[in-house]
């Protein structure tokens, strides 16, 4: 399975946010390290049809972005994960299940294992505005899968995590990359620098680091300081 990209652009009259971007990625974990305002949310948009491109193409396998059998096996996490506060973590799984076409009996099968793989299955019961800010991210990577995705994009899931919850939430990351695309958007290189397979680093909407990953390398907060400064955290 290959999400291959295309010379992807994206221009806002006087600021090109994505440019002439091309990608060919695999099954595994695919880190996209970049600071804020690098473009990543604006290329992932675009990778999710969420956003048209000025230019450029997007496909799965052969099938272009904009078609129902891509969006079928696309799982997203956005920056700014929305839900029903007064919802339980277990009826908000059962609602976007509904609109995503799942019967009941499937339904809830499939929310009870999202749960239980989440870490949450004690708290499914529980309204959403009692969760932290790490047991909503999870419930978000719980609703993400529910279509049992083949290509899953998710856009700085740790941003706001104490470091405990960061450690959860890549621990659950890891794990989902063994048949699917991982695709992980973050600006803080340990989120990914000890699980991603392939390293993808972003700078003013161009793609400036793309190679396979070696899990054992030291040297990631180095080159995130030459091109960004700071300390990526």
């Amino acid at each position: 399975m290959e999400l291959t990209v295309r010379e992807l652009t994206k221009q806002y009259k006087d600021k090109r946010a994505v440019d002439g971007v091309s990608l060919r990625l695999t099954e595994g974990i695919n880190g996209l390290l970049g600071a804020n305002g690098a473009g990543k949310t604006t290329l992932m948009r675009m990778l999710c049809g969420i956003l048209k491109p000025t230019a450029g193409s997007v496909s799965l396998d052969g099938v272009d972005v904009s078609s129902e059998d891509y969006r079928a096996v696309l799982g997203y996490l956005p920056q700014d994960f929305g839900y029903y506060p007064d919802f339980t973590g277990l009826d908000f799984l059962l609602y976007l299940a509904a609109l995503k076409g799942l019967s009941r009996p499937h339904a809830k099968r499939k929310a009870a294992e999202l749960l239980e793989l989440v870490s949450l299955a004690d708290v499914g019961k529980k309204r959403i505005k009692t969760y932290s800010g790490g047991m909503k991210q999870r419930l978000g990577i719980a609703q993400a899968l529910l279509n049992d995705p083949r290509l899953l994009i998710v856009d700085e899931p740790t941003a706001g995590l104490d470091p405990k919850e960061r450690v959860k939430f890549r621990s659950l990351i890891a794990g989902l990359g063994q048949d699917t695309i991982v695709l992980l958007s973050t600006h803080i290189v340990s989120d990914v620098e000890k699980i991603a397979d392939h390293m993808l680093m972003m700078s003013d909407g161009r793609i400036i680091l793309d190679e396979p990953w070696d899990k054992s390398r030291t040297d990631l907060e180095q080159l995130y300081m030459e091109e960004f400064g700071g300390d990526g955290e």
